[in-house]
């Protein structure tokens, strides 16, 4: 108890038992529990002096539901418009190709189930996919988490307070609140400063007993039970679940040989529980595949199509029949003559047969029109539901008015036949074509592997077993054992062995990297040759892949600035297409009743019938889906196609900027240079002993984080990074005894840093540090600095009490592309420029070497962003080319940020692009097909526009006075439905993008 005596006096506070209690009743935690309703009634939270629950009730959340029933932009817009209007929602996009939405509200003001109400009254289904409550900052820690802890031996509110103060004095715990009552502590801690263990032994420090009950995450997930036949086999399995700790809820259905599961992912692992229903050999579990929920269900809505086409051709070639070949045949020709009563038989057989069709297989378009009707807008479903029901409409009459008047009218079946048959058919190329798109994707998810090698091992570290695992029970820790031709099961660490790995289907290389132990593995790579031990690092939402794959799927929700010119287009679209069928109606039966054209070979000299296919064509032929689907279909196209080439697209928006760059903003270190700097020389201007100076700068630099000093860290270390033979007074120190005490450390931002050293003050850094701080830099060394500059390599000062002592020369080699990568920018119309906090004559020799005319140097990091503006302030479009952790802000401030890493480094916020490859060949390769995406995309404009604005004067008639050309409905209905199949087979164009040429040359150089 000694540690909880000394903090006593930290925030002590008055609490009696009964005051605890009481607040923990007022805090109703029946109803609003703090982490799950299985885990507890009390605890408490205090932030800022206000008690608040883990739940965070009130909290911004973001929902992704799954939206079925949309066929057209009309339908996501209508949809958008419903959850706009609903109070406490924030944000709301839909997605038409991936039929998802993404909505962001409040919780406090409007539920989960009035949203999915929301897109059900809308007419469309609704499945919410995944919750995230977005959490507010605590102490500026976002990566925080909040973990209950049982706590024993509490005994009155000094140990309440006791314990709190002891848990708030560890570094990394925001706030712990401990319930007497309860014998309960909740604690908001990030978990890459303290861990579980650090906080339970804290409270056991304390003189109390401690034990982590659970956190705030949660995993559901649904497993295949086999040997589950039986209500005895359920309870079997659920007295097996009951007594595992860290499972919150499971429902166990022995019918379907299924059990859904919700377990607390802190306290308990996957693989313990799938171990513990396995243990006794009677059952056998089974994951499904970890990637299945990513995809868009096209099969289902392939399949649905398909069957209406089915069913729609059964019941249409008997009519195709009356209508074509009967009249054509003698022998069936007084067939279609016969009557009954006052009825030709023909006419009653063709209505039993359209019939079906119209109300049965029709149905989904009268259910989307009255949808869209419903949300006060319109879409295709409108034009074909109006078009076929007024044929048909139509017909019906005129079987009744040629029975009772005996004058006989021509009836229109075949047309609403004809029109059904067509427009399903193009729809069910349009989903076919719709999912290719969405091909790429598909084929990342394929690279997950099923199963992993799991090893165990003895006391000495030799393996004693090798376990074959599904994939998704892999833990970060595990050792796996992976076989030359597998595919690695998750990121990690090589530990052991030397092999090549396939990593084209990540980054793009198409050439097998060399790996040994100590380098990173990337889950879903291929190794080629030679057995590795891999120590997991990644698993979850945490390896690279699904970032991937997440990057990807958000990247095709965000919508490009261009597709709103299309959506307005589409809401007003139907209307104007309605109004111009009416007038066309009007100016057709009006010219035949004022004699303007003759009427004597209609067909029962009938002019309304005549006016009314015209204005039926023209309902039919419009097409509002094409414009709907120009936009979205060429940016899914164009993100897979990215993804596969190592460049990720952060969405519509970025690939609409980047297509227009005029200027390319980069950075010096790791970015045109390899970022792995070296000491090339060290020149004295003292009596020092050269081993003194060393040991002196290297202790100072040991607290920088700057890759400058680390080379001269390394080199005091003997680990030179450069086998140029040039290098001057080369010394291997490879003792650890060097180390001095470093005092009154303080980083220079952009210039250096400044220490004290055995009472002796260290000035480390640039010119520009020197000149500021009035140290006279002597001639020799001006000299010596000169001559460095002109080697493109950077200098690095070091002032001892006031004078200059030595100078390091350092090089950081430029890029084998950087040059040629250069150039290509420069033929596609698109300058250079190099932005860096190195000296001039430095950063101009660089600039020379690469090919770069424009310079800016001697920038401090926040300048960049100042350099970057002043670019943009003539109207141009900047880019900006960095490593995605030092230049985030400029990254942030450039119309387009290309972030350059490795594999694992995709979540990098401040950019628009991320190069997987630590190449810039992804530059060029992201511009350019920037441009191709948006030309394909122009290119589906033109189609769609075109289309409507040459196909709706046709089907008008305005051809017939002049050529006699007549569009009837059905073949109308046909052009429609294949409008939007050549949109998206035009997007499907961009499958074929490759790399520009002149990359060609930067494949060579760089083997």
């Amino acid at each position: 108890m000694s540690r909880a005596l000394q903090l006593m006096n930290w925030k002590t506070r008055s609490l009696e038992k009964q005051k605890v209690e009481d607040d923990l009743d007022d805090l109703d935690l029946e109803s609003a529990p703090l982490l799950s309703p299985t885990g507890g009634n009390e605890g408490l939270d205090l932030v800022n002096g206000q008690v608040w629950t883990a739940n965070l009730e009130g909290s911004p959340t973001k929902l992704e539901i799954r939206v079925e029933g949309m066929t057209c932009a009309a339908c996501s817009t209508s949809v958008e418009k419903a959850l706009s209007r609903l109070p406490g929602v924030t944000s709301a996009s839909v997605a038409l190709l991936q039929n998802k939405a993404i909505v962001e509200y409040d919780p406090s003001t409007v539920k989960e189930k009035d949203i999915t109400e929301a897109i059900e009254d809308a007419g469309f289904d609704a499945e919410v996919l995944s919750k995230v409550v977005v959490r507010p900052s605590l102490a500026g820690e976002q990566s925080s988490q909040t973990g209950r802890f049982r706590i024993s031996g509490l005994s009155c509110a000094s140990c309440v307070v006791s314990v709190e103060g002891v848990l708030q004095s560890l570094n990394g715990v925001s706030s712990a609140v401990v319930g007497l009552a309860s014998g309960l502590g909740e604690v908001r801690y990030n978990p890459l400063i303290v861990s579980k263990a650090d906080i339970v032994s804290a409270i056991v420090d304390a003189g109390f007993e401690a034990e982590f009950l659970e956190s705030e995450k949660r995993k559901k997930i649904s497993i295949a039970v086999e040997g589950m036949f039986t209500e005895e086999d359920g309870e079997a399995v659920r007295a097996i679940l009951g007594q595992i700790q860290g499972l919150k809820e499971f429902v166990v259905e022995p019918l379907l040989e299924r059990v859904e599961i919700t377990f607390d992912t802190e306290v308990i692992r996957l693989r313990s529980i799938v171990e513990a229903v396995e243990q006794k050999g009677r059952f056998k579990v089974s994951l499904g595949h970890p990637y299945s929920s990513h995809s868009p269900n096209r099969k289902m809505e392939q399949i649905q199509y398909l069957q209406l086409l089915r069913m729609s051709i059964i019941f249409s070639v008997p009519v195709f029949f009356l209508w074509v070949i009967c009249p054509r045949v003698p022998a069936l020709h007084h067939f279609i003559t016969w009557r009954c009563g006052p009825f030709l038989v023909v006419d009653w057989l063709k209505w039993a047969l359209v019939t079906p069709i119209q109300f049965v297989v029709g149905k989904r378009f009268y259910t989307g029109a009255f949808r869209s009707l419903k949300n006060m807008s319109a879409n295709m479903d409108v034009l074909v539901a109006m078009g076929t029901t007024a044929a048909y409409t139509y017909s019906v009459f005129a079987i009744f008015y040629t029975a009772f008047t005996g004058h006989w009218l021509v009836t229109y079946f075949e047309t609403t036949v004809m029109l059904i048959n067509f427009v399903l058919f193009g729809k069910y190329l349009e989903v076919v074509a719709k999912g290719k798109t969405s091909e790429a994707i598909g084929k990342l998810m394929a690279l997950a592997p099923t199963t992993a090698i799991l090893l165990t091992f003895d006391a000495g570290g030799n393996p004693l077993t090798e376990k074959e695992i599904d994939a998704q029970l892999v833990d970060r820790g595990d050792i796996l054992k992976v076989y030359p031709g597998s595919k690695v099961p998750a990121d990690g660490l090589i530990i052991w062995g030397t092999s090549h790995v396939d990593e084209s289907m990540i980054t793009g290389e198409a050439k097998p990297v060399a790996k040994e132990a100590g380098d990173n593995l990337i889950g879903g790579t291929l190794n080629v040759n030679g057995v590795l031990h891999l120590q997991v690092t990644n698993v979850g939402s945490e390896a690279a892949l699904t970032q991937i794959v997440n990057l990807v799927e958000t990247a095709q929700m965000v919508k490009a600035p261009i597709q709103k010119f299309a959506d307005y287009v589409a809401s007003v679209f139907v209307p104007v297409v309605v109004s111009l069928a009416v007038v066309t109606w009007l100016c057709w039966y009006l010219a035949g009743k004022f004699g303007l054209y003759s009427v004597d070979f209609l067909p029962g000299n009938n002019l309304f019938v005549f006016s009314l296919m015209f204005a039926i064509s023209v309902l039919v032929i419009a097409c509002p889906c094409a414009l709907g689907l120009a936009t979205p279909t060429a940016v899914m196209v164009a993100t897979g196609v990215g993804a596969t080439n190592g460049v990720l697209i952060k969405g519509g928006d970025a690939l609409e900027t980047a297509q227009s760059i005029q200027h390319i903003v980069f950075d010096k270190t790791g970015t045109l240079t390899k970022g792995k700097p070296c000491v090339t020389s060290v020149k004295l201007f003292s009596d020092m002993k050269l081993m003194d100076f060393l040991e002196l700068v290297a202790s100072a630099e040991v607290g920088s984080e700057h890759p400058l000093g680390k080379a001269i860290v390394d080199y005091m270390n003997g680990v030179l990074s450069s086998q140029d033979d040039s290098i001057e007074n080369v010394v291997n120190v490879r003792n650890t005894g060097w180390l001095r005490n470093v005092a009154s450390f303080e980083t220079i931002s952009g210039k250096g840093l400044r220490c004290v050293i055995e009472k002796r003050n260290l000035l480390v850094g640039n010119r520009r540090l020197f000149e500021e701080e009035g140290v006279t830099i002597s001639l020799e060394a001006e000299a010596h600095l000169l001559d460095i500059e002109q080697k493109a390599r950077s200098e690095v000062l070091v002032a001892i009490d006031g004078l200059l002592h030595g100078v390091f020369g350092i090089a950081d080699p430029l890029k084998l592309e950087a040059a040629v990568v250069v150039e290509a920018l420069k033929r596609m119309g698109i300058s250079s420029i190099m932005v860096t906090g190195d000296n001039w004559r430095t950063a101009r020799a660089i600039a020379k070497e690469v090919g770069i005319d424009h310079v800016i140097a001697e920038v401090l990091p926040g300048e960049k962003v100042e350099a970057i503006k002043q670019l943009q302030q003539g109207g141009s479009v900047v880019g900006m080319v960095g490593d995605g952790i030092n230049d985030s802000p400029a990254l942030a401030a450039a119309d387009v940020g290309i972030a350059i890493g490795a594999g694992t480094d995709i979540a990098i916020e401040a950019a628009d692009f991320v190069l997987i490859k630590n190449s810039l060949e992804g530059v060029v390769t992201a511009i350019d097909l920037s441009r191709k995406t948006f030309s394909r995309i122009r290119l589906n404009y033109v189609f769609a526009m075109g289309y409507n604005v040459l196909a709706v004067p046709i089907a008008a008639g305005a051809l017939y006075p002049a050529l006699g050309l007549l569009l009837p409905p059905w073949a109308a209905g046909a052009a429609m439905a294949f409008s939007s199949v050549s949109v998206v087979c035009s997007s499907l164009m961009l499958r074929r993008y490759k790399r520009p040429q002149l990359l060609d040359l930067v494949q060579i150089r760089v083997q």
